[in-house]
């Protein structure tokens, strides 16, 4: 299978699970090309956002302490740049600044844009992974490469008892 298949086969593993929810910018209605890898998630786990990135990780991150596992979708790595005050002040510090006692379970799924056929421009296709590794450093960070991976991706990521940013490849979609 393609890395797109791949990853919508690993989104619909996700649905599975019943402490999921998804949120984002055209995950219910079509508008970005990870639109298309949520069709096997029902919409009654689908909360649209509008364009308020920091707002969005703010949810996530009251999702999660409630006990929701809310994976956050984010079609462009630039867009997550607006949501770091959550995530560097808040998601990444809260398990430390409660001493423990609240340990929310973000997932954060987001994109190096792609640059083919049509390059849209140098702010919607930047790769921040090393930036975004310096500053969370309580967070997991990972880029899937191969299509192989993704399925482990995210599989462990279900596993796992902490945050999570995933990098998808936009020029690795079929």
């Amino acid at each position: 299978m393609g890395y797109k298949e791949e990853i919508t086969k690993a989104m619909t593993m996700l649905g599975k699970d019943e402490r999921t929810i998804f949120l984002g910018q055209s995950i219910l209605y079509p508008g970005h090309v990870m639109y298309g890898t949520l069709s096997g998630v029902p919409d009654s786990k689908k909360i649209e956002m509008p364009v308020a990135e920091d707002m969005q990780m703010g949810i996530s991150i009251g999702l999660a302490l409630k006990g929701y596992i809310p994976i956050s979708i984010y079609p462009r790595m630039d867009f997550l740049i607006l949501a770091m005050n959550q995530l560097v002040n808040h998601l990444d510090k809260i398990e430390e600044m409660s001493e423990g006692q609240f340990k929310p379970k973000v997932i954060i799924r987001t994109m190096v844009g792609s640059k083919e056929p049509m390059n849209p421009g140098v702010q919607h296709c930047q790769d921040h992974t090393l930036g975004i590794r310096e500053l969370v450093p309580n967070i997991h960070v990972i880029k899937i490469l191969y299509p192989v991976d993704v399925m482990p991706v995210y599989e462990a990521v279900l596993e796992i008892d902490k945050s999570m940013v995933v990098i998808e490849m936009g020029d690795l979609y079929d």
